[in-house]
């Protein structure tokens, strides 16, 4: 790198703000509107200042078809459609490892989403920022092990409802009877999560209203309420 990133020993939330205005001064930030797709390369280091990320992926994979002794045949089968895979909000960072076949990207999910990017050696100038990214990336590691806990729920409503949770467990702000979350979510975008149709999704939700372990908030927006959980049990 041409530039040097000033060096600051203060307390984390200082070094952030020295970091943004870094980032603002030598171009390293941007803000993206809605489902506009963020541009990454695999090697640097993002971190959300505002807003929310979506995180997708998809495979492109092929078969060989052994069809005599002596030859075979590949046949390509066409990507799977892209499948949600979480959150990154405000104020955490994010990667984006390339590993053929598999393909991950990263939009914008809400409007104004603000993103810095930096190389992993800036941070060596601010080892207690750096601690505190890394100790970041152990906790949407745990929080990954936790989703594919759920994802291998037989139900679908059951894994519906605990994808459901972890969300708003995650990501979720309190409302009169519970907890939203402030990120809406397409029901495509939900049966991707947990391998599932649309048709599915929608039809399960409304079972879900019915009993009480979900409801509405404000436009569109998913709440868990109090006591869902016993009522779950129940």
């Amino acid at each position: 790198m041409s530039s040097s990133i000033p060096s600051d020993d203060a307390r984390p939330f200082h070094v952030w703000q020295r970091i943004l205005d870094w980032a603002q001064e030598h171009y390293r930030c941007r803000t993206f509107s809605k489902d506009e797709r963020i541009p990454t390369r695999p090697g640097l280091l993002y971190l959300v200042q505002q807003g929310a990320v979506r995180l997708v992926g998809s495979a492109q994979v092929s078969a060989t078809l052994k069809q005599q002794k002596s030859a075979s045949a590949r046949v390509p089968l066409v990507a799977a459609e892209e499948a949600f895979l979480g959150f990154v909000g405000a104020g955490q960072p994010f990667e984006i490892v390339a590993q053929p076949p598999f393909t991950l990207q990263s939009f914008s999910h809400v409007d104004q989403t603000t993103i810095v990017w930096l190389y992993w050696n800036d941070l060596d100038t601010w080892p207690h920022f750096r601690r505190e990214v890394l100790d970041a990336f152990r906790r949407q590691h745990q929080r990954k092990l936790l989703w594919l806990s759920t994802l291998g729920q037989r139900r679908t409503i059951d894994r519906l409802l605990g994808f459901l949770t972890l969300l708003v467990d995650e990501y979720g702000e309190p409302c009169e009877n519970g907890y939203y979350l402030p990120f809406p979510l397409t029901h495509a975008q939900i049966g991707s999560a947990i391998g599932s149709t649309r048709v599915t999704v929608t039809r399960l939700m409304g079972k879900l209203r019915q009993r009480g372990l979900i409801q509405s908030h404000g436009e569109n927006l998913i709440s868990i309420p109090f006591g869902a959980s016993l009522k779950q049990q129940g």
